[in-house]
């Protein structure tokens, strides 16, 4: 059961997911096709999924998937990470992080 906190401040870009997830599958692509690491948290391959879902639902106001955080910082869902992405401020972003990790700054993640 990974620590959520740890896992989204020790990544640059974590979804949050079902393997079952049409709009998940586009989320992952997105970062694929951009050639941007990432990492998967698949809701439905753990048997607290549920509540890691309120959780999210805590953190974020929502329980659908995916759940995208990008640096530290919910950014929305699937279609929000594409709306992102074709203004041309996704790869920013995950740039901003990549240098912010070689800097090795510390992330501070705060749970409701």
């Amino acid at each position: 059961f990974p620590n959520l906190c740890e896992t989204i401040s020790d990544n640059c870009v974590v979804i949050f997911s079902k393997t079952t997830c049409g709009y998940c599958k586009m989320a992952k692509k997105l970062f694929q096709d951009m050639n941007v690491n990432y990492t998967a948290i698949e809701l439905d391959m753990y048997e607290n999924g549920s509540q890691f879902q309120d959780i999210l639902h805590q953190m974020t106001g929502g329980r659908t998937v995916p759940r995208v955080f990008i640096n530290g910082a919910f950014i929305g869902g699937a279609t929000d990470t594409q709306k992102l992405h074709q203004e041309g401020k996704l790869l920013p972003l995950v740039h901003q992080c990549q240098m912010r990790t070689a800097k090795n700054s510390d992330l501070s993640c705060s749970l409701p």
